[in-house]
């Protein structure tokens, strides 16, 4: 690795753009001639690189030619699957974004790197396809979204039922009013979890080098527990299951509510109810956002989140999804590829679509068309912030057990210094740290 960096002034305009959090949406960058092939770079080579970079390269005029991932034998794997050259297979994500044939990256780190290799990406004149949660904490979110409108680069999230045919048509009708004024919506994330068990303070195996696997985020010992399918779950690296899973359902839920801003207040109650392991985020809680609107009867919203992690029980038979209350019916929506609306005396409301399970294909294809043709995101850079962050927000409440009030405009809660800590966090002296941040 270098001893340099050839970006040691990541994020300093960032940072000082962030006195006031003006809602800044990504910025439309000059598109490539329609037939043009797309150069795409893969970092982070787990399961979730591995599938995304397949759906990749199935479609037209794509080619995944860059691999990057700080574990030599699942790059040496994902190299051998992907067919990738030994010369465009790194350690380290920077050889990937200093080569100017690279058009794209698609991001499937841990997600403490999430934003941050996002951000050294957009810097980097690269379009960005970055997995769910976007971000790790709320502040890294807006960066995110500043990253993207000063380099003018696309950044789509990894929520793929924003490009699913069957939310997209169950979107139109809950704006045509199939159920009235939705003002009341519930989500939910029901499945079990196994144990991460407690494990040992030891070095780290060879051939993994767990120091740029940590990157910017303050040095804790390695543990087996706390790196590979494992680092959701803890404080330090992870966002938990509701930014693990849940994010996905607590998107089209808020998408579905008609919300397009923070909410103002949040209220938590849950924690380790099942595991005596190092877990460190809740396998059950109970999560409550509210919605102000004007203020007026009508127009206030709430915002409901379940999750337990230790039963096979769920509602309408599905692990994932989500009701809404209208004034004139209900809707019973999942991302499994299911939908069910009802009038206000609960009699069937018949559709026209054809229910279908979230599709990932569309959502590269929209990511793709965005950088060709100019096309719209579906899931840009500000959706998935305001997603992302209720995510937070429910992990910070959950964590310090009281409700809280917080302010969308300046994205800090109000009067409570211990909550705002948690909205960012402290970071080591590495060639990724974002400066000011």
């Amino acid at each position: 690795m270098r001893a340099q960096p050839n970006r040691r002034e990541f994020l300093e305009l960032t940072s000082a753009g962030l006195l006031t959090a003006s809602a800044i949406g990504t910025a439309q960058a000059a598109p490539k001639v329609a037939n043009d092939k797309l150069v795409v770079g893969l970092i982070g080579c787990g399961g979730r690189g591995n599938h995304v970079s397949g759906l990749f390269r199935k479609t037209a005029n794509v080619e995944v030619a860059y691999i990057s991932d700080v574990d030599d034998n699942r790059r040496a794997n994902t190299a051998k699957n992907l067919d990738i050259k030994p010369d465009k297979s790194f350690a380290d994500l920077r050889r990937i974004l200093d080569d100017k044939s690279v058009d794209a990256v698609v991001i499937a780190t841990p997600d403490h790197w999430h934003s941050i290799a996002a951000i050294l990406a957009c810097d980097a004149g690269k379009h960005v396809y970055v997995e769910k949660p976007i971000s790790h904490n709320i502040r890294e979110g807006r960066l995110l979204i500043e990253a993207a409108a000063r380099n003018k680069m696309q950044v789509q999230h990894g929520t793929q039922s924003r490009s699913t045919n069957m939310m997209i048509e169950a979107m139109k009708l809950l704006r045509e009013g199939v159920i009235g004024n939705v003002m009341v919506a519930k989500c939910w994330n029901i499945q079990r979890r196994g144990t991460i068990g407690k494990g040992q303070d030891s070095a780290p195996p060879a051939g993994f080098d767990y120091d740029t696997w940590v990157g910017p985020a303050t040095m804790v010992p390695y543990r087996t527990n706390r790196v590979h399918n494992r680092w959701t779950w803890w404080y330090h690296f992870g966002t938990g299951d509701m930014g693990n899973d849940g994010v996905h359902d607590i998107d089209y839920t808020r998408w579905g509510l008609g919300v397009d801003t923070h909410p103002t207040k949040v209220a938590a109650l849950g924690g380790k109810f099942m595991h005596d392991d190092d877990q460190e985020f809740p396998d059950t809680q109970q999560v409550t956002f509210e919605y102000p609107g004007d203020g007026q009867p009508g127009n206030r919203k709430l915002f409901i989140y379940e999750q337990r992690l230790w039963s096979s029980n769920y509602p309408h038979n599905t692990d994932s999804g989500a009701e809404f209350y209208g004034t004139k019916g209900q809707m019973y929506l999942s991302r499994r590829g299911k939908i069910e609306i009802l009038s206000d005396r609960n009699q069937p409301i018949p559709v026209s679509f054809k229910p279908e399970p979230q599709n990932d294909a569309a959502h590269v294809q929209n990511f793709c068309d965005s950088i060709r043709i100019g096309a719209k995101l579906n899931a840009d850079a500000l959706t998935g912030h305001l997603s992302t962050t209720l995510c937070h927000l429910g992990n910070i409440a959950t964590r310090l057990g009281r409700s809280l009030t917080f302010d969308p405009q300046k994205e800090q809660f109000v009067g409570d210094d211990e909550a705002n800590v948690l909205t960012r966090r402290e970071y080591r002296d590495h060639w990724a740290k974002p400066k000011g941040a």
